[in-house]
């Protein structure tokens, strides 16, 4: 386990890689790819600004190797068809200052994005909002070696690290999930067969990249849904990643299923999950990132120094203020501005810190007067654009 670290101590993860210190832009679905998977000059500027403000490392949010398990027409595409002085400009620029910027590996499952794509999870789904297909038995384990092609080609592309994505509703926490995964065979019944293609794709992805390339998981706490996977469950899994080769387990929760609850428009004031972190803390000696519901300094600064965690994961507040850690480590805004909105349209308040990013990306910091139904309606408009690029480039789902 970990000493207890200011924010601003390095962080030498079991690689060997050190991180400059404890704070992270956690993985967001920017969108601001230009629809045909590849990063767009103004993400580049994104993530340069966030690396120039002083995080110490930045992911990015859902990069899948194929486009049609995407989660959004706005996703990154890496793989051996992909154009990678692209990524690389990205990953140069987003290390700017000593940052990291590492990659999600990603894989929308049953909730990638239908207009793109013939979504696949573990099990067919037939609900209201929701339909998929099962994965064949060819295709599950085929995966593994799909997300290594991926991290390989994010290594060569000059990104620091990879992130694999089994949170939020996604294949992988879809397949570590019984409501989600009601397979028969070798990868689904019990926890240990759930957790199956997770470790197996941690393996698969080890071998590509090497023994001194990081390796992070993005774990859910609990899907926050009856049925779904549960806290001691999870804390199974965290004992199971105890076991592995990875260099950073980060802790969220929730789904982005259909009419689910969204973790962060929680109400509550300070983190959601670190009383999961506490009990994972017992567990494992790998090092804990916590993401969601930081807003204050002094709020992420006594989860680090209680020795809870070792980095703390930012969203939201960097999307409000992407000097956060300067700020931080000046002493001078201690907390920023969280938006109050009247009314809340579904997917209205996600709409509109999308477009906060966007926003930033043209260099404008200034305070937004964007209503959320504004927010939604300019969102959903360009979906619709990258979706029709999308199809152009990539040709219909198969």
């Amino acid at each position: 386990m970990t000493s207890p670290n200011t924010l601003f101590d390095p962080l030498t993860l079991p690689c060997g890689v050190t991180l400059k210190n404890r704070l992270a832009k956690s993985a967001m679905s920017d969108s601001l790819g230009d629809g045909t998977g590849h990063p767009t000059p103004p993400q580049v500027r994104l993530y340069q600004r966030w690396a120039e403000g002083g995080v110490g490392l930045s992911i990015i949010g859902e990069v899948q190797g194929s486009p049609f398990v995407a989660e959004k027409p706005g996703n990154l595409v890496l793989n051996g068809s992909s154009d990678l002085a692209r990524f690389q400009e990205l990953s140069n620029k987003g290390r700017a200052r000593n940052a990291h910027l590492w990659v999600q590996l990603g894989h929308g499952g049953a909730l990638a994005y239908a207009p793109t794509s013939t979504p696949q999870g573990p099990s067919a789904l037939d609900l209201p909002d929701l339909q998929c297909t099962a994965l064949s038995c060819a295709a599950v384990k085929q995966a593994p070696a799909d997300f290594a092609h991926t991290a390989k080609l994010a290594k060569d592309a000059g990104f620091g690290g990879v992130q694999i994505h089994a949170a939020h509703g996604f294949l992988l926490s879809q397949f570590l999930s019984p409501l989600f995964n009601k397979r028969t065979d070798a990868y689904g019944g019990s926890l240990t067969n759930r957790m199956r293609l997770l470790l197996e794709t941690i393996e698969t992805v080890r071998t590509a990249v090497g023994p001194s390339f990081p390796i992070a998981v993005k774990l859910n706490s609990s899907d926050q849904l009856h049925g779904g996977l549960t806290e001691d469950d999870s804390l199974q899994v965290v004992a199971a990643l105890d076991r592995t080769s990875i260099d950073l387990i980060d802790i969220s929760g929730g789904t982005y299923f259909p009419g689910a609850k969204s973790a962060s428009d929680a109400t509550s004031s300070g983190p959601y999950f670190l009383t999961f972190a506490r009990r994972a803390r017992a567990l494992t000696s790998k090092p804990l990132m916590l993401t969601g519901g930081f807003k204050t300094y002094d709020q992420a600064h006594d989860a680090v120094s209680s020795g809870i965690v070792d980095v703390v994961g930012l969203a939201r507040a960097m999307a409000l203020e992407p000097s956060l850690p300067d700020l931080w480590r000046a002493q001078t805004t201690l907390a920023p501005q969280f938006p109050r909105f009247a009314t809340s349209p579904q997917g209205g308040v996600t709409a509109w810190y999308t477009m906060r990013l966007s926003k930033i990306a043209t260099g404008n910091t200034e305070p937004d007067l964007l209503d959320l139904d504004a927010a939604l309606e300019t969102y959903e408009a360009r979906d619709k654009d990258r979706t029709d690029i999308w199809l152009r480039h990539f040709g219909p789902p198969n």
